[in-house]
């Protein structure tokens, strides 16, 4: 579908793997690939609120007012010998001019969306090596003590997400949520099953799929408390991490991260109490609601992966048309 297109693909294909996607094609010159501004192609957004959150911290405004002055910012210079005065995307996260751009990236799984634990010995050399790039400009008790501030907002933040996405579980479960897993259109995999799963695949039937399997979150074409609840950790818990991450204490609290999280919760309990009035009224008026019938097709989800497979392979999802376990990890 055009959304789609134009929100995942242009990004999430050879882009990905091009040099010229930060070298420019038409130039190739490392000194263009060494300013921020070339990651903002693609690293920006709600669910991925990098450029952002850097560009109005104050290690972005120190870019941004003295990036003009060779004498501050001397792009021409390998990244290696740079001597910045503020920190570029490329200062931190290319440390030394290195190509593995994770590599010093994040100290989180999936943007600050896991319930991770994070003291635990898996994390340890990711957090020093996080900490270690801090120390070039500040002092190792600076780095260590913003690095837990971002492990409390976080945890915080989990906590939310958690309380929400179990109003609308509940919901579900009792069979009161509107529309139902059944009577939405197939999800990617090709299941009418519950997707918002927090951090594992859902056991049980009662979830609508079977043992071990998951649909994916649910972006358009849901009832609203899924998408207040994608939104609360796809949103406002990546502007919470990112604005932590990079020094943008605006986004991690009253812009849209923590106070975000507080009225959507709201938004989902709200919506809970509304659904189960509801049903509490027809049941006693004798009405049988009937979901409307857009809520099986949907804008352009006919072109999807989940609905070819409904209407090619009938009864199977696409992991059944898998060739062998593993095989959508790599392909």
């Amino acid at each position: 579908p055009p959304e789609d297109t134009a929100g995942c693909t242009f990004c999430h294909t050879s882009p990905e793997e091009r040099c010229s996607t930060c070298h420019q094609r038409h130039q190739f010159n490392p000194a263009v690939a060494r300013k921020s501004e070339q990651c903002k192609t693609c690293h920006w957004g709600k669910d991925h609120r990098d450029w952002e959150a850097y560009d109005i911290s104050i290690h972005g405004t120190v870019y941004q007012v003295n990036k003009w002055d060779p004498t501050q910012f001397d792009m021409s210079k390998k990244l290696a010998d740079a001597d910045y005065v503020g920190p570029t995307c490329q200062y931190c996260h290319m440390r030394g001019g290195h190509h593995n751009v994770q590599r010093l990236s994040t100290v989180y799984t999936s943007m600050g969306m896991s319930n991770a634990g994070r003291g635990a010995p898996l994390w340890k050399e990711k957090r020093d090596t996080w900490a270690s790039v801090c120390d070039d400009c500040h002092s190792p008790r600076f780095a260590r003590e913003n690095l837990q501030a971002m492990d409390e907002a976080c945890k915080d933040a989990g906590l939310k997400y958690t309380e929400t996405f179990k109003v609308a579980e509940n919901l579900m479960l009792d069979g009161m949520g509107e529309p139902m897993p059944k009577d939405l259109a197939p999800d990617w995999s090709g299941q009418h099953i519950w997707s918002l799963k927090i951090g594992a695949y859902h056991e049980g039937e009662k979830y609508g799929g079977k043992k071990g399997e998951s649909g994916e979150f649910r972006m358009s074409n849901c009832s609203d408390i899924e998408r207040v609840c994608f939104e609360s950790v796809g949103y406002w818990m990546t502007y919470i991490f990112k604005g932590m991450a990079h020094g943008s204490w605006n986004d991690a609290t009253y812009c849209d991260g923590s106070f975000g999280m507080d009225r959507w919760l709201v938004k989902a309990k709200a919506a809970s109490e509304q659904a189960r009035r509801f049903t509490a009224l027809e049941k006693k008026a004798g009405i049988n609601w009937v979901p409307a019938e857009f809520w099986r097709k949907g804008d352009y989800l006919d072109q999807l992966s989940g609905m070819k497979i409904v209407k090619e392979f009938p009864g199977k999802t696409i992991f059944d048309l898998c060739p062998e376990p593993g095989w959508l990890d790599t392909h």
